[in-house]
């Protein structure tokens, strides 16, 4: 049995191993906390650069409260087995996206200490990857999940929750084979649909990409996403996104017949529909609400979006999404402001008066 955890949360240095975006984005965020943070990394110049961004110290320390590893799935299990030995009265945590496979292998390895060990899983990430592209800021207002399991002490939940707060995400907590259902369908089966859409334009003319706008960018973009570390969270959570992928194809064939055939296809492309309502929405309500999306020219010149910001925010209404598209040539971009659908026409006519060209 390993020694009790004490109860005050955060107050000892925490170890970070593994320095990629996500431990790199831990390490920053709880260094601007005021946490003491010490770095390792199998690629020594990635926890060197860590440190140089602020992240913490490659020091070696000489006792921990907290490790948290963010390595790649396949090491998860080992990586947290030897944190476990190495730091007995230091509460254990991981990040991958996975969390039942690395907690079963390390139960069927008879691990010590699992008291001591919960999994969790920040949902929040980039296309990019490593020490450069982290942020202090990824997991502000982002779910931090947290994945209790039957050996784990509360006061080892208790330290994982901090951390999720200290980073500024919102906490939320399910079993581990939950949290594997969830993630399969709401960020590993969009990832495959994105890189199955973009590997469809290999061959095409150069043309017909020409045309792209941003609506292909917004579908494709996570499919520049790392494919050694996407081939490691798919193989993890094969089984729930399995079952996934034969409902897609179900869709799939359902559509090809449909269109081949001439005939009516409202009823899957309805479903889309209906499934980008049940997202949940900001301010915590659980489901988007009904958005317009408002038009406005941008001219390509410096200040221009802060004077559309400014005019926008005189003008009383809120800002519920953006996304800007510019084609580079363009002398003028197209802001895409989303708002509630009630309020759409008032912003356009209050933009509209402020010399801006604003239309639905």
């Amino acid at each position: 049995m390993s020694a009790d955890v004490s109860p005050r949360t955060l107050e000892g240095p925490v170890l970070v191993v593994g320095c990629g975006l996500v431990g790199t984005s831990v390490a920053l965020a709880l260094t601007r906390a005021g946490v003491r943070v010490h770095l390792r990394d199998a690629q020594p110049e990635h926890a060197r650069t860590a440190q140089m961004l602020g992240a913490g110290t490659i020091d070696d320390p000489e006792r921990v409260a907290l490790v948290v590893v963010a390595v790649p799935p396949d090491f998860v299990a080992e990586v947290v087995a030897d944190a476990l030995a190495e730091w007995p009265s230091a509460v254990v945590t991981d990040v991958a996206s996975v969390k039942l496979p690395p907690l079963e292998a390390l139960a069927s390895a008879g691990t010590d200490g699992l008291e001591r060990y919960v999994g969790s899983h920040p949902m929040a990430g980039s296309e990019r990857s490593g020490p450069t592209a982290a942020s202090e800021t990824l997991f502000e207002g982002r779910a931090w999940a947290i994945t209790p399991h039957a050996a784990a002490a509360e006061v080892t939940l208790e330290r994982v929750r901090d951390v999720a707060r200290a980073v500024g995400a919102t906490l939320v907590e399910m079993p581990p084979d939950e949290h594997d259902l969830a993630v399969a369908r709401v960020s590993h089966l969009p990832q495959v649909m994105s890189v199955l859409t973009a590997s469809r334009l290999h061959g095409g003319p150069a043309e017909h990409l020409a045309l792209a706008g941003q609506g292909l960018r917004d579908v494709t973009r996570i499919a520049a996403s790392d494919p050694t570390l996407w081939r490691q969270i798919l193989h993890a959570n094969r089984l729930p996104l399995v079952e996934l992928l034969r409902g897609v194809r179900d869709d799939l064939d359902e559509l090809l017949d449909g269109i081949e055939r001439g005939q009516v296809i409202e009823d899957v492309l309805g479903r889309g529909v209906s499934g980008t309502r049940l997202i949940p929405g900001k301010h915590g309500e659980e489901r988007t609400p009904a958005l317009t999306t408002v038009f406005v020219q941008v001219p390509d010149q410096p200040g221009e979006l802060g004077r559309l910001f400014r005019d926008t925010g005189e003008s009383g209404v809120n800002i519920e999404d953006l996304r800007i598209d510019h084609d580079l040539g363009r002398p003028v971009g197209v802001a895409e402001i989303a708002v509630r659908a009630e309020r759409a026409e008032e912003l356009a006519a209050a933009l509209t008066d402020r010399g801006w060209t604003a239309y639905l």
